[in-house]
């Protein structure tokens, strides 16, 4: 007998986060940390938040995983996650957590654009992105209200856009990429050595360093070039920015909607909204729980 509610679960890089959402809305969420270093040690953090939902809700109607890489066509895996999680990729979830009625595996910017546009800044949007600006720059794209995924899985990559052709390959081989212009992985070399992390170049341009503001200035300009090109191409309703590097708040939106006022076409004056996601931490699991793999 399965309980009136479902179950999303998202795994990150040091914790599973969960969400039971009921008719009423959210009925619980969780939260069980793990150490990677450990082999699986994910997966069983996984079973434990659903073993506990289970014991104090009952079993749910279904239950959604998000996770990092690129989800199998048949979503029930993760099929491309090189480098970290060893044990994911392949890994049967619905075989391991002994659901017959499987679970449905979603990539984790994925999810969280699903959760973003069911409940947080995106909500009622059928044509949106996300960006999520952190240790690199994750992304999403959801056009006329489907998750468009691509041939092989990896659409929506967007931090890994070209913004300058000249420059040097990222981890995905793109030259001079948006990932490689924000994202916190390489702001010491960007910043020739003199800021250990992206905060701390904020607080510095908060402070009214005029060095720090030429060069996260850069950086934001870059973004804005980015959602300049996703709006020609895609032409989305409304732009999600998550990520730790979005906490900056005004210091991030304030040059970013200046720039996007020069380099945004507007037919008839309409422009993507430009919106700060709403739903943190949680929202790749609030995606997971609400999305429904595919038939066919």
């Amino acid at each position: 007998m399965h309980a009136d509610y479902i179950l999303g679960l998202d795994l990150g890089g040091t914790s599973v986060k969960g969400v039971a959402l009921g008719t009423e809305g959210l009925r619980a969420q969780y939260h069980q940390p793990f150490d990677l270093a450990q082999p699986r040690a994910f997966a069983e953090a996984v079973r434990q938040v659903l073993d506990q939902a289970v014991a104090t809700l009952g079993n749910p109607r279904r239950v959604g995983l998000s996770a990092p890489g690129i989800a199998a066509r048949d979503n029930r895996s993760i099929a491309f996650m090189p480098g970290r999680f060893a044990g994911l990729e392949g890994l049967i979830w619905g075989e391991y957590l002994n659901r017959p009625d499987g679970v449905s595996v979603l990539n984790d910017a994925n999810a969280a654009l699903v959760g973003e546009v069911a409940f947080g800044a995106g909500r009622g949007a059928s044509n949106a992105i996300l960006l999520t600006l952190g240790t690199g720059v994750g992304g999403a794209i959801m056009m006329e209200g489907r998750l468009l995924r691509g041939h092989t899985g990896k659409a929506g990559h967007l931090g890994h856009a070209t913004v300058n052709f000249e420059g040097p390959p990222d981890i995905c081989q793109a030259p001079g990429s948006l990932e490689d212009a924000l994202g916190n992985h390489n702001i010491r070399a960007r910043t020739s050595g003199r800021f250990e992390t992206t905060h701390a170049l904020i607080r510095a341009v908060e402070s009214g360093d005029a060095e720090a503001r030429r060069l996260w200035l850069r950086s934001v300009r870059a973004l804005a070039a980015a959602l300049a090109s996703f709006g020609n191409v895609l032409d989305p309703e409304v732009a999600i920015i998550g990520g730790g590097i979005a906490r900056g708040g005004e210091t991030l939106f304030g040059p970013l909607r200046a720039f996007l006022e020069e380099m945004e076409w507007r037919p008839g004056g309409v422009g993507m909204r430009l919106v700060p996601a709403e739903l943190g931490e949680l929202a790749g699991a609030y995606g997971a729980a609400v999305w429904e793999r595919p038939v066919g």
